[in-house]
């Protein structure tokens, strides 16, 4: 089921948002930010970075492996940190937009995972 771009009014706090996105140090500050002023965006926002996180620490034990097989396994880990990248910036415009878009390619998969996590 995919989940359609919404935008929050300006009335809604995105500092929660925007700050869950820079470092995990960032997330966990905007988890302190959220539990004190519960906001849909917030919350939203942080499931997709946790996911984010959980996927990069998967990347970052398989690049192990990858990191033994020339070429080809060099630009798979090139291609895979890459592609997080663009879903970390995509996901932080987002929150800068204020909007609940979710991640290309993996951001359906947090909110359906995640469910009603940091609500």
């Amino acid at each position: 089921m995919p989940i359609e771009a919404t935008v929050v009014g300006a009335q809604e706090d995105k500092a929660a948002a925007i700050i869950s996105y820079l470092t995990l140090l960032g997330f966990v500050v905007a988890l302190v930010l959220n539990n004190s002023k519960k906001t849909p965006l917030g919350a939203y926002h942080l499931r997709q970075t946790l996911g984010l996180w959980l996927t990069a620490m998967a990347c970052g034990v398989g690049q192990i492996v990858l990191v033994f097989i020339p070429i080809l396994g060099w630009l798979a880990i090139f291609a895979m940190w890459g592609t997080l990248f663009v879903c970390w910036l995509m996901g932080l415009l987002a929150a800068i937009k204020g909007q609940m878009t979710p991640m290309p390619l993996v951001g359906g998969f947090y909110q359906d995972k995640l469910g009603t996590t940091f609500d």
